[in-house]
């Protein structure tokens, strides 16, 4: 997991999609909760939530306990929280399905889960890393078994949000042999194995953001 880069349409978003009688007297985890550049956190605290965990890999603003999102469910167990969120973490973690089947096990039933995440045409973003993009199409079959509440996206981005509702009766769908397009490989695939970090299109893109880097700092001294 790596810290949250929220920007402002997340932040309108979970605004706009999450209201106070979702959250009051509610049990609330955020995941990727380190705050950089904004959080949805003081949003969501005005709301009276009877209790707000925020979780990272790092400590820093926002973090209340560190943990993986590929931990979240040996950290707290099944059916903890009444809501979910998770702003542009996604994208970041390698495992997504497992990072996502934490999601749903951690959510009570008949809670909700708020995820913000990147799609294709944002530009590669490791912090520290960067592999998967997500379109509507992908989301909704990704969160079929749940009830989509919200489902749209962020043409400033570009990105998509979705807000969906975990049913009493939830069955998790079998996603092992779902295909996501990968800003590591640039197409879709099962999975990312460590030899893709070595093709030529994914070494032309760390190249490219060094040279950035580089213009950059170069540019904040003249």
């Amino acid at each position: 997991m790596v810290l949250n880069m929220c920007h402002v349409n997340c932040i309108i978003f979970c605004f706009k999609n999450l209201s106070r009688e979702d959250i009051e007297g509610k049990k609330i985890l955020e995941i990727g909760s380190r705050n950089v550049n904004g959080s949805v956190r003081p949003i969501i605290e005005s709301y009276k939530p009877n209790e707000y965990i925020g979780v990272d890999m790092e400590n820093g603003p926002g973090v209340d306990v560190i943990c993986t999102a590929e931990s979240l469910v040996e950290r707290f167990g099944e059916r903890r929280f009444d809501v979910v969120i998770s702003t542009e973490l996604i994208e970041h973690t390698r495992n997504w399905r497992e990072v996502i089947s934490n999601i749903k096990k951690i959510c009570k039933p008949n809670g909700i889960i708020v995820v913000t995440t990147r799609s294709y045409g944002f530009g590669y973003h490791g912090y520290p890393y960067d592999y998967w993009r997500y379109e509507p199409e992908d989301m909704k079959n990704i969160f079929s078994d749940c009830e989509i509440s919200v489902l749209e996206k962020d043409f400033q981005g570009p990105g998509v949000f979705i807000k969906v509702k975990k049913p009493s009766n939830f069955i998790e769908n079998n996603l092992s042999n779902y295909k996501l397009y990968s800003i590591v490989v640039n197409r879709k695939v099962k999975q990312i194995n460590d030899k893709d970090f070595r093709n030529p299109y994914f070494l032309r893109l760390q190249l490219k953001r060094e040279i950035l880097k580089i213009g950059k700092f170069v540019f904040s001294f003249t």
